[in-house]
C-alpha cells in the first residue's frame, strides 16, 4: 500500500501541482471575490487528481519511449513500472470523478463545456489513438491548454464576462507562455524522440528552430501583457527569455544541453507565480 501511494504521488508530479491549481484559484477568486466550497473543491481537483489524470495517462502510454529517456525517473517524470499501469489509470479516473461530478452540478452549461473540453485535451495528449503529443504544433497548443484550461474554467464557473479585451490579452499571453514552455521542453528530447519514432514540434523543425520559436512565443506573450496595461507582469517573462536566449544556437547534436535551462524552468514557474501574485495584490 505504501509503495502504491508513493508511486501515485510521484506520477502526479507534485512539483507541478501548483501550476494547474493556482490558475483556477486565482481566476475564480478574482471573479467572485469570495472563498467558498466551490473554490476549495475546484482547487483541490486541479491540485492533485487533475495532475494524476494528466501525467498518469502520459506515463502509461509513454512507457516504451520513457525507457530510452535518461530524464525519466525523477521530478521531470516518472518511469512507471508496467505493474502499476492499470492501477494508475483506475486511480486517476476514480479520484477525479467525484470532483468532476461536483463541478458539473454547480456549474453552467458553458463552464461544464469548458471543463469537459480541457479534460478531453488532457486525455488526447497521450492516449493511444489520439496522441496529440505526436502532432507537431498541436502538441504545444494542447500542452498549453492543460494550464490555461483551469483558468478559463475558473472564470466561466465564477460567471466572468469574456467580453473584456484585457482578459483575452492575458489569456493569450498565458497560452503563448504554455506553448513556449512545451516547445522548449521538447528540445532536450529531440534525439531520444527521433530514436523512439516519436514526432514533436522539435523533431520536425529541429532543436535550433524550436528554441527560436519558443523565444518568439515568450516575446509575443510579453507584448500582449504590455498591451493589457499590466507592466508589473512583464518581470515574469524576462527570466524565460534570458534562459531560452542562451540556447539560441543549439543544434540537434547538442539538444540535451537544453535540459539545464528546462530544470531552471521548473523553479521559474514559482517565481512567475509570485510576480503574478504581487501584481494582483
Amino acid at each position: 500500500m505504501i509503495e502504491t501511494i508513493k508511486t501515485l504521488f510521484w506520477v502526479s508530479r507534485p512539483i507541478s501541482w501548483i501550476n494547474t491549481a493556482y490558475p483556477f484559484a486565482v481566476a475564480y477568486f478574482l471573479t467572485t471575490g469570495s472563498i467558498d466550497a466551490t473554490l476549495v473543491i475546484g482547487t483541490l481537483f486541479f491540485l492533485i487528481p487533475y495532475n494524476l489524470l494528466m501525467y498518469g495517462i502520459n506515463d502509461v502510454f509513454d512507457y516504451e519511449s520513457d525507457l530510452r529517456n535518461p530524464r525519466k525517473g525523477g521530478i521531470e517524470g516518472a518511469l512507471l513500472d508496467p505493474r502499476f499501469h492499470r492501477l494508475t489509470v483506475v486511480s486517476a479516473v476514480v479520484s477525479s470523478f467525484p470532483f468532476i461530478l461536483f463541478l458539473t452540478l454547480v456549474g453552467t452549461s458553458e463552464s461544464t463545456g469548458w471543463l469537459y473540453l480541457f479534460l478531453f485535451t488532457v486525455i488526447a495528449y497521450s492516449a493511444r489513438g489520439l496522441r496529440f503529443k505526436e502532432k507537431p504544433f498541436l502538441d504545444s497548443l494542447t500542452s498549453a491548454s492543460h494550464f490555461v484550461g483551469p483558468a478559463v474554467f475558473g472564470l466561466s464557473l465564477a460567471g466572468a464576462s469574456f467580453a473584456s479585451q484585457t482578459l483575452w490579452l492575458l489569456l493569450g499571453a498565458f497560452t503563448l507562455w504554455g506553448i513556449g514552455s512545451h516547445a522548449f521542453g521538447a528540445v532536450q528530447d529531440v534525439r531520444a524522440d527521433r530514436e523512439g519514432g516519436i514526432a514533436s514540434i522539435a523533431t520536425v523543425i529541429g532543436a535550433r528552430n524550436t528554441v527560436r520559436f519558443s523565444f518568439v512565443a515568450y516575446l509575443v506573450a510579453a507584448g500582449l501583457i504590455a498591451l493589457a496595461g499590466i507592466p508589473n507582469l512583464l518581470w515574469a517573462a524576462v527570466p524565460y527569455l534570458v534562459i531560452v536566449g542562451r540556447h539560441w544556437n543549439i543544434t540537434d547534436a547538442t539538444c540535451e544541453d537544453a535540459n539545464r535551462g528546462w530544470k531552471l524552468f521548473i523553479w521559474l514557474n514559482f517565481l512567475a507565480g509570485a510576480v503574478v501574485t504581487l501584481a494582483w495584490i
